[in-house]
């Protein structure tokens, strides 16, 4: 196997190895502060722009405006939050004031925003400093990124191969939108976490084209940090008509050891890979040395690939009708595919999708109740060449390596991926923590106990650089 190629942070600041703990206990005790780390980030972010391609744009001015008004904060002994002074940067398809949303295509507009999406504004309110845009596929489409408008998205673990999408060129903090497995799979492939979580506990307006598959959620390096972001962006917007109303169930705190487990492991679709399963089996003795008793569990008689591909396929539809004609031919040709297929269903068709999309939520409904935690590999398969755009044998379709991560956009499901090992030639891979809806708190507490069991290797100390 060849080297795994030059580590994006090998030589930078060791600023840019800090989880948000850790930086803002710093900032208390006065021997770091917001800039220095903003500077550090920055000066990255242009060093490894050109090889990884992570970036849409960089708000170089208002990261280092915003980073000086946390300084002066934090001086003062008056952070806003937790997460005051953090760098954080947005994926492409989330709406941010002052900046140009793109979507990674060359049919939208480069105007500015006029306000920001509540998720961003609450964000700014924590005093998260915004770093940029990150890429994503054509109006997050797909499960690997590349886009008309950007590019190639290169994973930072080896750059020939696929972050994964659409929330491709995440990676630090990141708020990035999951439809079908868009912030697992990147975090999965890239040796991160990521998190899900319920539907609705992060406000979204404007509204996705995708309807209510959609969730935004973090990506970062830890459980904490996943924690710590998430706290600063949920709560009830009255924009977002599809939340639910009320405040969510309360789950006490579990400990890992006394949960109720199950494990599921043939996804929807696609093929679970024998050096996946070895890993994943790994992780599960790893929970069974703890006394955890691990139960299997099996997906109901619903064709659930049908039921996503209608959802999927009609959101797209939705999509294309606001292109302008003359812009279509500058589309990716993939999505303008699946659009067509949305727009050759019947209100019959998408109506009996729903139908059965209820009927499978109401069985992992029944299912979280019977159990307090599911696990399940976040992908069938590791990040794959960029060069094949899919995995060898694998098809076309990108929900090939999605059939353990759309069903739960289909159910609303919390669901966590935190890194738990490699494949023998290198390759990060995640296991996937799924939680009753609204139990998120309980949920990222059960993965944050098992983050602490083991030494993953993470990027920033991975030997990136050594032959595996």
């Amino acid at each position: 196997m060849s080297s795994i190629s030059t580590n994006p942070l090998a030589d930078a600041s060791p600023l840019c190895r800090l989880n948000v703990q850790t930086m803002t206990a710093r900032y208390a005790a006065a021997s770091l502060s917001p800039l220095e780390v903003a500077d550090a980030a920055l000066a990255r972010a242009s060093a490894v722009q050109d090889r990884y391609n992570a970036f849409a744009s960089i708000d170089r001015a208002g990261a280092l405006a915003a980073a000086a008004a946390a300084d002066e904060r934090w001086r003062r002994g008056r952070p806003l939050s937790p997460i005051d002074g953090v760098p954080v940067t947005i994926k492409d398809i989330v709406q941010v004031q002052g900046w140009s949303v793109r979507y990674g295509s060359h049919s939208s507009s480069a105007a500015v925003c006029d306000s920001d999406a509540p998720s961003v504004a609450r964000l700014r309110a924590a005093g998260a400093v915004l770093l940029g845009m990150t890429t994503t596929p054509e109006f997050g489409w797909k499960a690997v990124t590349d886009n008309p408008l950007h590019g190639i998205t290169r994973n930072p673990w080896r750059p020939e191969l696929t972050p994964g999408g659409s929330s491709g060129g995440a990676g630090v903090l990141h708020l990035g939108t999951d439809g079908g497995g868009s912030i697992r799979i990147p975090a999965a492939f890239c040796g991160l976490v990521g998190h899900k979580p319920s539907f609705g506990r992060v406000p979204a307006y404007p509204g996705s084209a995708f309807g209510t598959l959609a969730h935004l959620g973090p990506i970062a390096r830890c459980v904490g940090d996943v924690s710590a972001m998430l706290d600063a962006m949920s709560g009830r917007d009255l924009r977002d008509w599809h939340q639910p109303i009320g405040n969510p169930p309360s789950f006490p705190p579990l400990a890992l050891s006394r949960a109720r487990v199950a494990y599921w492991s043939t996804p929807a679709c696609g093929q679970l890979r024998p050096e996946v399963a070895a890993v994943m089996e790994q992780a599960l003795n790893l929970l069974r040395s703890l006394g955890v008793e691990i139960q299997p569990f099996e997906l109901p008689d619903i064709d659930l690939l049908d039921v996503f591909q209608k959802h999927w396929f009609s959101g797209a539809a939705n999509r294309l009708s606001r292109v302008a004609p003359a812009l279509r031919g500058q589309l990716d040709p993939g999505f303008v595919e699946i659009a067509e297929r949305g727009l050759a269903l019947s209100a019959a068709d998408l109506v009996a999708a729903q139908t059965r999309r209820a009927e499978f939520g109401a069985f992992m409904d029944q299912t979280m109740n019977r159990f307090d935690l599911l696990l399940a590999p976040a992908t069938p398969l590791a990040a794959f060449p960029i060069a094949s755009r899919q995995p060898a044998g694998d098809g076309a379709a990108w929900t090939e390596w999605a059939g353990f991560s759309f069903p739960l956009n289909l159910s609303q499901h919390p669901a966590c991926v935190v890194p738990c090992g490699l494949t023998p030639d290198g390759r990060p891979l995640g296991l996937q923590f799924i939680g009753a809806r609204g139990a998120d708190r309980q949920l990222l507490s059960l993965a944050g106990q098992f983050e602490a069991l083991g030494a993953f290797p993470h990027l920033l100390d991975s030997g990136a650089d050594d032959e595996r």
